[in-house]
């Protein structure tokens, strides 16, 4: 238990950890009470009511902490002493000092100059990514033209299919398993693409030295993108597939007449 705690990095649960796991939280409780407002509580299973609060939570997400990532991209940056920059290279730890800007990054070749979260002062969206989720995976600090492109497709396009999942499902609308298989393949596909280069360069920015970056920042938050789309996936091709056994059946009845 000692070696366990004597892991933990001093500052694993400062104020500023706490205030953006409290945030997780409370957006999944809008969620929750997006759902009690608008589904008919009576009429409502309760597989599409969770599909429903993950969407809504999936969202809200997007639009709120992955959106600030987005912002401080592109919008965010400073001016740092070069040394800063390459400390990470040469101690062997990414997570020392600033991620550097990928080379021309919005037509500009500043050699001193760092975008993202890391430059985004004391806001409170960029202390979430800078100083909480970076110090698991560096990447999020700065810019990586991977994750950021993958973001920017993740906040315009797939956190309004989410609305329209949601929409849809309030009105029973059977589009919604067409969304549904679409968001969740782009969901499974995205994760893939987030870490498949650290996989292959030996996760050079990650860093997994003790429980909480590992198992909660690295594995459970980025795993619900994969196991929940999975089940949407299923839960979609199954009423779909219900769908096309239902006018089969319609169409040999029609016949048989």
């Amino acid at each position: 238990m000692a070696s366990f705690i004597d892991s933990l990095p001093p500052d694993l649960f400062d104020q500023t950890t706490l205030l953006s796991l409290a945030s997780t939280v409370a957006i999944l409780l809008a969620a929750l009470l997006l759902s009690r407002l608008v589904l008919d509580p009576n009429n409502t299973p309760s597989s599409l009511r969770f599909l429903f609060i993950w969407h809504a939570f999936d969202a809200l997400i997007h639009f709120f902490l992955e959106g600030s990532f987005v912002y401080h991209c592109l919008f965010s940056s400073m001016v740092v002493d070069k040394g800063d920059m390459i400390k990470g290279s040469v101690t062997g730890k990414p997570w020392e000092g600033f991620y550097p800007n990928p080379y021309n990054y919005l037509g500009r070749d500043s050699a001193n100059v760092v975008h993202g979260a890391q430059a985004g002062g004391e806001n409170p969206f960029a202390m979430l990514w800078s100083m909480v989720y970076a110090k698991a995976d560096r990447r999020w600090a700065g810019v990586d033209l991977t994750v950021l492109s993958l973001e920017l497709l993740t906040v315009f396009v797939v956190g309004p299919l989410c609305c329209l999942v949601c929409y849809d499902i309030a009105k029973k609308n059977a589009r919604a398993n067409i969304i549904m298989i679409i968001l969740a393949t782009a969901e499974i596909y995205g994760g893939f693409m987030t870490f498949c280069p650290e996989w292959l360069t030996g996760g050079v920015n990650l860093d997994t030295s003790n429980w909480m970056y590992m198992w909660l920042y690295l594995f459970f938050f980025n795993t619900l993108w994969v196991f929940i789309p999975f089940y949407s996936i299923y839960y979609a091709s199954a009423d779909i597939m219900d769908a096309f056994r239902v006018r089969s059946a319609a169409f040999k009845a029609k016949k048989a007449n």
